[in-house]
């Protein structure tokens, strides 16, 4: 049997069309910027997300550490969430890499800051004190689509108090999608966007940056100091370009699938549902502690793989059709059936 992969939107496989394309990729040498396809990768996704340029690197924690790097000097400060992925899934790059410190805060339930509390955190310009540069925002947080209207309110608080503004946009095709609008008119508030290949858009490898010419000329320096000055690499940018161009308008079957299995699993007593109204591609289970180890060895036996823990993110993909939500709501049942326990 097919494994059914729920644990991320990073598991999937490119798909036969999507290694053709690599496959065909016409390439050069990126470093010295003669790679075509890493070209036309960097100005397409410039183009839909209406910025100056992009660059492209290896990941999207590689992204959003050139923008800090970019954004903020050594002794200098963002702002960003408890829970964001720039501050706590990124192996402290920021601090250990950039000396910046982060000033993080708690989100609000449904992703958003405070916008309050930001401008009262705001350092003053002091020799006591680092220089507050940056504020990071997440979209989606937890598959949740920021509000419109949120995000020029973070525009004006991030101008207002002399801030520049960045966005990590690993599922921004998602939040895109979620409101029915283009890409390019959500990273429109931002002063960089990083934006990921290789979730809900289904690419092997790779994210990019995108910004004026001034970010992306210093981002490329970054990223040759880290390491991440890519030679023949129009073999990944191809799948980032088929991705762009044939995955953005497929990812609301995403979201249908996690409503429907959100809507499956709420008829399991046993267990909380949480599917929030601006939801996307997750659904959150929260379980009797007792049943966390049990339950995912039982799915595992059904060739079901879900994540450890008593509160287990359900994450819908490209590779998931709704043939495998029926499956999986039925394993459900079936591990918390009466008849079983």
């Amino acid at each position: 049997m097919d494994i059914i992969d729920l644990r991320s939107d990073t598991v999937t496989k490119p798909t036969r069309e999507m290694r053709l394309a690599m496959a065909e990729a016409q390439v050069g040498d990126d470093v010295y910027g003669e790679d075509p396809t890493v070209n036309r990768l960097e100005a397409l996704a410039a183009e839909m997300l209406g910025t100056e340029s992009a660059v492209f690197a290896a990941s999207g924690t590689q992204t959003n550490l050139l923008a800090l790097l970019v954004h903020c000097g050594r002794g200098d400060e963002y702002i960003v969430g408890q829970q964001a992925h720039t501050y706590k899934y990124e192996g402290g790059g920021a601090a250990v890499l950039g000396s910046i410190q982060p000033q993080p805060l708690d989100f609000q339930v449904d992703g958003t800051f405070d916008l309050d509390e930001v401008a009262r955190v705001v350092k003053p310009v002091d020799v006591h004190f680092a220089r507050t540069r940056l504020l990071c925002l997440e979209n989606t947080h937890n598959g949740m689509a920021l509000p419109l209207e949120y995000q020029q309110q973070a525009r004006e608080c991030a101008d207002a108090n002399n801030l520049c503004l960045h966005l990590d946009g690993a599922r921004l095709c998602n939040a895109a999608a979620y409101h029915k609008v283009p890409m390019d008119q959500i990273a429109a508030s931002f002063d960089s966007i990083s934006v990921c290949l290789s979730k809900g858009l289904g690419a092997p490898v790779g994210s990019v940056l995108c910004s004026s010419r001034e970010v992306t000329q210093e981002a490329r320096r970054w990223r040759k100091m880290l390491g991440g000055g890519m030679r023949q690499a129009g073999i990944l940018a191809a799948a980032g370009v088929y991705a762009l161009q044939h995955h953005l308008e497929r990812v609301e079957e995403d979201h249908a699938h996690a409503k429907m299995l959100a809507q499956g699993l709420e008829a399991v007593e046993e267990i909380r549902v949480d599917f929030a109204p601006t939801q996307t591609n997750m659904v959150f289970v929260d379980l009797d502690p007792a049943d966390a180890g049990p339950l995912q060895k039982f799915m595992r036996q059904q060739n079901i793989l879900i994540s450890s823990g008593n509160r287990v993110r359900l994450v819908t993909h490209l590779d998931l059709d709704g043939a495998a939500i029926a499956s999986t709501v039925a394993a459900f049942k079936a591990y918390f059936s009466k008849e079983r326990r």
